[in-house]
């Protein structure tokens, strides 16, 4: 079983910082910020070249993916970091939808896979 999770729950000033790849000069750093900046629902995208990060502010929720996507078309990367838990006291496929929603509530969680026969491990894809 598989759920993905796309809609970023935002208040009334909401925040979100990704990481970018593949910057190299103050340039690139201009082609982030203008394309995040076109992005409906985003109040002001800033763009650090030394720590390579990207600070969003945001006036509505914003689906992450298109923050992504917008990075993406004008040449650099979001990584994306997995992580593998152990998951314990799980006997059913409703114990499997249970856990999988829960990890797809935290913010940046992209996608969460459990494997009951596997002894609950959990596969978690965090956009960064």
């Amino acid at each position: 079983m598989s759920i993905h999770k796309n809609q970023l729950s935002s208040n009334a000033e909401a925040r979100v910082s990704l990481p970018i790849e593949g910057m190299t000069c103050a340039s690139c750093v201009g082609r982030v910020e203008a394309a995040l900046n076109k992005v409906e629902g985003v109040v002001n995208a800033s763009v650090n070249l030394a720590t390579e990060l990207a600070d969003i502010h945001l006036k509505a929720p914003v689906d992450r993916l298109k923050l992504i996507e917008a990075i993406e078309k004008v040449g650099y990367e979001v990584p994306v970091t997995s992580v593998e838990l152990s998951v314990q006291g799980m006997t059913c496929a409703s114990c499997v939808g249970r856990v999988e929603k829960a990890l797809l509530a935290v913010d940046g969680v992209k996608a969460a896979t459990v494997n009951l026969a596997t002894e609950g491990q959990l596969f978690a894809e965090w956009l960064a």
